[in-house]
């Protein structure tokens, strides 16, 4: 399959996925975490999909897309370190948070693969 957008990349439209599986979650959060944990993990999680974005318009430029894949692998990080404090503040349950710390090693492992072999996403003029 030709990639001609960043919403076909099959980690952009995982990383959305889970990001809004996230928001959903957040909803239940207590409203004293709003401002700080409930919009934490959502704007990090966010940020995964749109640095990834971003890595996918400025892939003229080899070190420009490495950068943001790489700010895309650390905000996914980040995001499994949110996860792992709703977990640790029972906001979500062990069996979720696995769950979306799993999908988050998933997109991770896709971003280093591309970001290692950033030729092949690159444009070569």
């Amino acid at each position: 399959m030709k990639i001609n957008h960043h919403e076909d990349l099959e980690v952009f439209q995982l990383s959305y996925k889970v990001a809004m599986e996230i928001f959903e979650l957040t909803t239940i959060f207590p409203k004293e975490e709003k401002y700080s944990l409930s919009d934490q993990i959502r704007r990090s999680s966010r940020s995964v999909c749109a640095n990834i974005a971003e890595a996918f318009r400025k892939r003229i430029y080899i070190k420009s897309f490495v950068s943001k894949i790489n700010d895309s692998e650390g905000e996914a990080a980040e995001t499994q370190v949110w996860i792992k404090f709703s977990l640790s503040c029972k906001y979500i349950g062990k069996e979720k948070a696995d769950e979306l710390i799993a999908i988050y090693n998933t997109i991770i492992k896709k971003l280093v693969t591309m970001r290692i072999h950033s030729e092949k996403w690159t444009l070569n003029y």
